[in-house]
């Protein structure tokens, strides 16, 4: 990703997230803090999606829409802000391909946790790419801010069965 994929980004999530819309300062500041974790997926000439990803602490949950400001020095999770495919990019392993590659980051940066926030239907997803919910009632009065459908997923690196 580079900021010049930004428009174009903006574009993806607004097609793809409608209901959880984010500002263009919020996708420049995470490229920003952490650019090995943000990518684009080309899509012919345009672009087909996109992953932000940052350290962050277990447990927690960035507010949608915020800025950062800095990444936590007691990170101690590897937390996947949003990963938006267009329907044309989907079907073919590219969501798949590009958990794989998280997880070969995140390892190598020393996380044995990553963790996200699924939202919509995309939990199913999620759980097939080995993470599963975490459950805590002050973590699910923050989730409700997202929808009802929101849920906390964690997925343990060490020994997962799926060292990328």
């Amino acid at each position: 990703m580079a900021a010049a994929d930004l428009p174009a980004i903006m574009a993806v999530a607004g097609q793809v997230h409608p209901d959880y819309p984010e500002g263009e300062a919020v996708f420049a500041e995470r490229l920003a803090l952490h650019p090995a974790g943000c990518l684009v997926l080309a899509g012919g000439e345009t672009l087909g999606g996109y992953v932000l990803s940052h350290p962050w602490r277990l447990g927690q949950v960035p507010a949608l829409d915020s800025l950062l400001g800095a990444l936590p020095g007691d990170a101690d999770a590897y937390y996947i802000h949003d990963l938006a495919l267009l329907p044309g990019a989907r079907g073919g392993g590219a969501a798949s391909a590009c958990v794989d590659r998280l997880a070969a980051h995140a390892r190598a940066s020393g996380f044995v946790r990553m963790a996200l926030v699924a939202v919509g239907n995309s939990a199913g997803f999620w759980r097939r790419q080995g993470f599963r919910e975490a459950h805590d009632e002050a973590l699910a009065r923050k989730l409700a801010s997202y929808d009802d459908a929101a849920r906390y997923l964690v997925r343990d690196l060490k020994d997962d069965g799926r060292n990328a």
